[in-house]
């Protein structure tokens, strides 16, 4: 850095600065605050030939006022002018008021540009980076648009300083943050990778910042810098702290170096290369070796750059998940930090063997520290480590040690902090259910955790063991027992009363043989428990009772007396007022084979996720790792036991043919909804809300919580089958190995869903298939659901999803198989996972075959995957919008259409349709405000691709005119074809 020169110390400033620490009150400071701006103001005005150092005085007076939080609203001109001056201070102190005062869409951005680029082209190494601090420091889209090109010459360029390069790299870093699409791959991403080699640390450290970032969106880009890491990193491995003198910090070679090398290794598999392997793998033993060392400084940021090593090696060995040995050693080595006295490495170390469980090969290595977490869990003092221990518990649990686990888990959940309570609670339910080999434990462990934590019971939970003991005849009886002792405490939870009526309801009849819980002993203790519960409980309750009249006739005076009262059939509540008095008419005029029909007992339940670990999941949140990725890495396999998926509402009691939904897992865990009350379902109607996420059973035009069925389009059932037959008439006969043709209606199907992404795909007189998808950035997930709507069983039932030609390498879609046997009224689901690698124009196909009646069924449809359910919305400003417009102006990345209005021109539905599209839909942008405005980036693995649109609607002709402007040619085209179709 230059040298100051002696009048460089602004004695004026100095001055300003006393006279502001002595004022005395908040109105004294802003009286001398007003006299120096009107003074600058003065001097900025009335002397045309203020000289640099004056100028630079003033503006850092003004840059003070401003920090002080005051408003500056003049002076940015004078600032801009210090850009040209050749002294250091002067233009530093124009970057540094311009970096914090001027803001993206100031007039003067233009001419700050205009000096920027004039010191980039200086080649004075001292200026280059002062600009290039302020390009980063303001990092506006015009700024990238102005240099995001220029920058990456200045990076990999031969004749640039090592010190330019540094800020070079940490400038482009930010730019592609704020402005992706703007910094485009070229020739330097290969020259930027070599920068790793570069002799000067600052220079490396500095490029794989950039370069992790980079990697993370284009890996295939920059997969050569493996190697290259590598290298690097085995070079500071392998040195003495004398080695690396500059860089070494408290006696450990380069620590944030080390660091970033070992995160940017996580972004790509283990290497191919057996030489490359073998190197790394020296390298992650040698730090493990290290951490058996004796310390060299007894100093706390010895440890704490050792430790950071160390923990970045240990997730990179838990990345490549390929090397037993390394993920033994990393587990010791954790295991030992578990008693260390530092609460953080006790935190990081619970943290890190979390992920360890999930691996086949560590995980027995991590249950040999069971003690050491239990005890953990009992004695920590801070909240956040019990918190992880509570989590190393549950992924290390498994059928060998689930009972100590849970026994541990309820043992603490009495005194456990309140704000992981309810999650603790989800565990202990989750781990019950997923490790029970006897039923009558876990409903002894459910009903445990009611007693002592009954306020942070969900409904998931109580729903869950109300399902696994309907279906299970073995558990019954025992349930019946064990809950009729639960309710005859004093003191009774009211989640616990719901399980009690229930399940008295329905079995109560197992237990009534004994005196002491004969059926008039039964209803008096649910019914003493009756005024002090809620009212969704109460109208469980008169569910119950009315189940009791069918099991035990000579309860019907006692509970028709209830019934009549006026506190029942004159409640203010109409719920409970409907159901006393529908229940009192339907005990008073229906005969007992009537009775016995209507309250027949449950049906068990279809087999579903459990609606417990998507609870989990949201309530741990992205990012979770022992919830989201243990339960996909278990040894066991991945499905709990127990049954369905609907939950025990209280109007499901009172009639055999009434099934109740419950909450199921939502995509990607981003909503759940509450359950839908029940009603009555028929073979036919069973399937129409296919898609909804209370499970199967809702009926036509039923609406969930969030309204997610509101606008569902239902398609009309075709007489005709639409099915074609196959040869063979044996059920055990595999379906034929070629799939039939995509249906004529195929594409008709498939433009319905561009704009939305739920709704029925198919239905016929046999089959209905419904859709619900979600997309974030390049992933998507699809669950389609298949509906069985007849009353024969379909057989040999087999889906195969293909991507035809070269679909193949533009999409990469990961099919689950499905339940080879669909049941009359059943239905069934199956997940996909989808990765978008490049634009793509045509759409993936799903062939289904099963066998109905003996004949062979094959179909075939578009799977709704279109490039547009990629989009990123991207708000942006009316200057903005129209600058990039014309950016695109090369005729290849346009494309327009005129057509005429297929549907009415309501400004509301088009606002929906362009919502749906995955735009963003831009207000007081067009200049006429009749016209719509659109902006996105479609995201893709290899690229990302910057789109426009324009819609022009002539309502007197019923025309439409649309304009798409995209950055790659055959992304405009395909999006002006889908959209066409939608208006």
């Amino acid at each position: 850095m230059p040298a100051v020169s002696k009048g460089d110390g602004m004695r004026g400033l100095a001055v300003f600065i006393s006279d502001i620490r002595n004022c005395k009150s908040k109105e004294a400071e802003i009286k001398r605050i007003n006299k120096e701006l009107a003074n600058i103001r003065s001097k900025f005005k009335g002397d045309k030939a203020l000289d640099g150092y004056s100028k630079k005085k003033y503006v850092c007076k003004l840059l003070f006022i401003f920090l002080l939080g005051h408003d500056i609203d003049f002076g940015h001109m004078e600032a801009v002018n210090l850009l040209s001056s050749n002294k250091y201070t002067e233009k530093q102190i124009g970057y540094l008021f311009i970096s914090v005062l001027v803001n993206s869409n100031s007039e003067l951005i233009r001419l700050i540009n205009n000096a920027i680029k004039n010191d980039l082209s200086s080649r004075n190494p001292t200026f280059m980076c002062l600009a290039l601090h302020c390009i980063a420091n303001v990092g506006s889209r015009e700024m990238a648009e102005a240099f995001a090109s220029e920058i990456p010459r200045i990076l990999v360029a031969g004749d640039t300083m090592d010190s330019v390069k540094q800020s070079a790299a940490l400038c482009l870093l930010r730019l592609y943050k704020t402005s992706p699409d703007l910094v485009l791959m070229g020739e330097w991403t290969s020259r930027v990778v070599h920068l790793l080699n570069d002799q000067h640390m600052g220079v490396v450290t500095a490029a794989i910042s950039l370069i992790t970032c980079l990697s993370q969106k284009n890996p295939d880009e920059f997969k050569t810098c493996v190697s290259l890491a590598v290298s690097r990193l085995s070079r500071i491995v392998s040195s003495a702290s004398t080695d690396l003198q500059d860089y070494t910090y408290y006696f450990v070679p380069a620590p944030w170096l080390s660091c970033k090398l070992l995160r940017l290794l996580q972004c790509y598999p283990p290497p191919e290369d057996g030489a490359v392997k073998g190197r790394l793998v020296e390298c992650l033993e040698t730090i493990l070796n290290k951490a058996q060392e004796p310390p060299k400084s007894k100093k706390v940021q010895h440890s704490n750059a050792k430790n950071a090593i160390l923990f970045e090696a240990i997730s990179l060995i838990i990345h490549y998940d390929s090397e037993p040995n390394l993920l033994v050693r990393a587990c010791n080595q954790l295991g030992q930090f578990l008693q260390h006295r530092e609460t953080n490495l006790r935190y990081l170390a619970l943290e890190s063997m979390c992920t360890l469980a999930s691996s086949e090969f560590s995980h027995e290595a991590v249950k040999t520290h069971i003690e050491t977490v239990i005890n953990a869990l009992k004695t920590e003092r801070d909240v956040s480590v019990r918190q992880r221990a509570a989590d190393l518990l549950y992924a290390m649990c498994d059928r060998s040690n689930a009972k100590q686990i849970v026994a541990e888990m309820l043992s603490y959940l009495e005194t456990a902090d309140y704000s992981i309570r309810e999650e603790m609670v989800l565990k202990v339910a989750i781990l019950a259910e997923k490790y029970a080999v006897d039923y009558s434990w876990y409903v002894d462990t459910i009903l445990n955790l009611i007693r002592i934590a009954g306020d942070y019971v969900s409904e998931e939970v109580w729903y869950r063991v109300i399902q696994i003991v309907i279906n299970r005849d073995d558990v019954q009886g025992y349930a019946a027992k064990t809950v009729f002792e639960a309710l005859q405490a004093p003191a009774c939870h009211e989640n616990m009363v719901k399980v009690g009526g229930y399940i008295l309801g329905e079995f109560g009849n197992l237990i009534a043989g004994d005196p002491r819980s004969s059926p008039l002993v039964q209803f008096n203790l649910l019914h003493s428990k009756f005024h002090l519960c809620s009212v969704p409980t109460r109208a469980l309750l008169l569910s119950a009772y009315i189940k009791f009249i069918n099991l035990f006739p000579e309860t019907k005076a006692t509970i028709q007396e209830v019934l009549r009262c006026d506190s029942q059939i004159r409640n203010s509540d109409v719920e409970l007022q409907q159901r006393a008095v529908e229940y009192l008419k339907l005990s008073s005029i229906a005969s007992t084979d009537v009775l016995a029909t209507v309250l027949e007992e449950m049906p068990p339940f279809p087999e579903r996720e459990s609606s417990i670990l998507a609870k989990l999941k949201k309530k741990k949140g992205p990012g979770a790792v022992s919830v989201t990725e243990l339960e996909d890495g278990k040894r066991e396999s991945g499905e709990l036991n127990g049954g369905g998926e609907r939950g025990p509402d209280a109007s499901a009691m009172a009639a055999s043919n009434a099934s109740t939904p419950s909450p199921s897992a939502d995509l990607l865990g981003i909503r759940s909804s509450a359950p839908v009350g029940a009603a009555p379902a028929s073979a036919g109607s069973l399937l129409v809300d296919v898609f909804s996420e209370t499970g199967p059973a809702a009926p036509s035009g039923a609406v969930n919580d969030d309204g997610f069925l509101r606008d569902l389009e239902q398609p009309t059932e075709t007489s005709d089958p639409l099915l074609v037959e196959g040869s063979g008439d044996l059920d055990s006969a595999p379906p034929s190995e070629d799939p039939a043709p995509p249906l004529s209606e195929a594409e008709e199907l498939l433009n319905k869903f561009v704009c939305k992404n739920n709704g029925v795909l198919f239905e016929n007189q046999l089959l209905q298939i419904g859709i619900k998808s979600e997309y974030r950035q390049n992933l998507g997930r699809m669950y389609l659901f298949y509906g069985n709507k007849t009353s024969v069983q379909f057989a040999s039932f087999t889906t195969t999803v293909n991507c035809p030609g070269e679909l193949q390498s533009h999409l990469n879609i990961q099919s689950k198989p499905v339940e080879p046997v669909v049941e009359g009224g059943a239905q069934i689901q199956q997940v996909l996972n989808i990765e978008c690698l490049t634009d793509f124009s045509d759409a993936p196909l799903l062939n289904i075959k099963f066998r109905y009646g003996g004949a062979l069924q094959n179909l075939t449809l578009k799977l709704p995957v279109t490039i547009n359910k990629f989009f990123q919305p991207t708000e942006m400003a009316s200057q903005d919008f129209f600058q990039r417009w014309k950016q695109l102006s090369q005729p290849q990345q346009e494309a327009q259409k005129i057509f005429k209005a297929n549907h009415s021109m309501d400004t509301e539905v088009i606002k929906a349709k362009l919502l749906g599209l995955g735009m963003a839909l831009l207000d007081n942008v067009d200049p006429n405000p009749e016209n719509y405005v659109c902006a996105g980036v479609i995201q893709t693995k290899s690229q990302q691709v910057g789109c426009l649109l324009r819609l022009e609607p002539n309502a007197q002709a019923q025309m439409y005119r649309l304009t798409l402007r995209c950055s790659k040619d055959s992304v405009s085209k395909r999006l002006c074809e889908l959209l066409a179709q939608q208006f």
